[in-house]
């Protein structure tokens, strides 16, 4: 099977590339910053066409997972930045499908489960979910956020490939056992004792272990009766109170106060990255992938964060400290 991921340089990407290669599957990834892989990798600029629209040509999937990364301050810069890089990267692909003589069968591209309105009080399934940005006295990176979600999804659907399937990927949190990223930076948070409830704790967290995510993107694959919206989460959303009490302890940390609200919003300056990110309740369930058939490996949090966990500790880089660790409990 050919595989062509366009942004593919990234964390997920990463994961998904050295997944299907192992497989023995020709992967090409496109990124605006090539480097040297174990995989074909194309420059692309993530706007204009050009020679990587060979890749395209022939491919049986493509995954597109461009984008720049939302942890980062809301300026008006990176607003700017955010939302071209997913807008001008899906037109691009959808251009490119639509000149070569085989196109793919199967587009998948990424989207997000934040383009659900804020929820606390039931879930959000593709059927039954309610997309947001109209909500009253919300604050407005949380509306800006949606605002990306639709026009990313609206020039995927937009796109003139009348022989190719498209599912937009409504992804929550891809949990990866890496030291930096997001389930790094909450290690680092638990490490240090500071593990506690965001705010009120209250707001749920919707998330996804790597393995599912691989998993579903297989399952998608095969399954070609599916297309349109499809949400890739566990089954299983929590509060973020029970799910920072979970990863404390599969840790082994017993504590870890309360953030409050003014808190975070001064910390998330500090870090530059934004306070919707663990503020907003998204309660997203897998309807779609459930009815279908879709079976979890890792659909509860608390066995999802033992396994991170113990990758986790296991990488090269945490071997120092894990030693440290042991000895410091002798």
């Amino acid at each position: 099977m050919k595989i062509v991921i366009p942004g593919g340089s990234g964390r997920i990407g990463h994961v998904l590339a050295g997944h299907f290669h192992d497989r023995g599957e020709q992967v090409t990834v496109l990124s605006r910053t090539p480097r040297q892989a174990p995989w074909a990798v194309a420059a692309w600029t993530g706007r204009d066409l050009g020679s990587w629209i060979d890749a395209i040509g022939g491919a049986d999937v493509v995954i597109n997972l461009a984008g720049r990364s939302v942890d980062c301050r809301y300026t008006p810069a990176n607003r700017k930045e955010i939302m071209d890089s997913r807008v001008q990267s899906t037109r691009a692909i959808g251009a490119a499908i639509a000149r070569v003589v085989h196109p793919p069968a199967l587009w998948l591209n990424a989207s997000t489960a934040t383009i659900y309105r804020h929820s606390l009080d039931r879930p959000m399934d593709e059927a039954t979910g309610e997309i947001g940005g109209g909500e009253h006295g919300e604050p407005a990176t949380w509306k800006f956020s949606i605002d990306v979600a639709t026009a990313w999804e609206r020039t995927l659907f937009g796109a003139a490939t009348p022989r190719t399937r498209k599912i937009a990927m409504r992804s929550a949190i891809v949990t990866i056992a890496s030291r930096d990223g997001w389930f790094g930076k909450l290690m680092n948070l638990v490490r240090c004792g500071l593990g506690g409830p965001a705010g009120p704790g209250t707001q749920y967290m919707s998330w996804i272990h790597e393995a599912d995510f691989i998993r579903a993107v297989e399952f998608l694959i095969k399954r070609e009766d599916l297309d349109g919206c499809v949400n890739l989460a566990s089954p299983n959303p929590l509060p973020n109170r029970d799910f920072m009490g979970a990863l404390r302890k599969a840790y082994g940390m017993p504590f870890g106060p309360q953030l409050s609200v003014w808190m975070l919003k001064i910390g998330t300056v500090l870090l530059r990255t934004e306070a919707e990110l663990v503020l907003k309740s998204r309660r997203v369930v897998p309807r779609r992938l459930l009815e279908a058939g879709f079976e979890f490996v890792c659909p509860r949090w608390e066995d999802a964060a033992e396994d991170l966990i113990r990758r986790w500790r296991a990488l090269p880089e945490n071997q120092g400290q894990r030693h440290a660790e042991q000895k410091a409990r002798r």
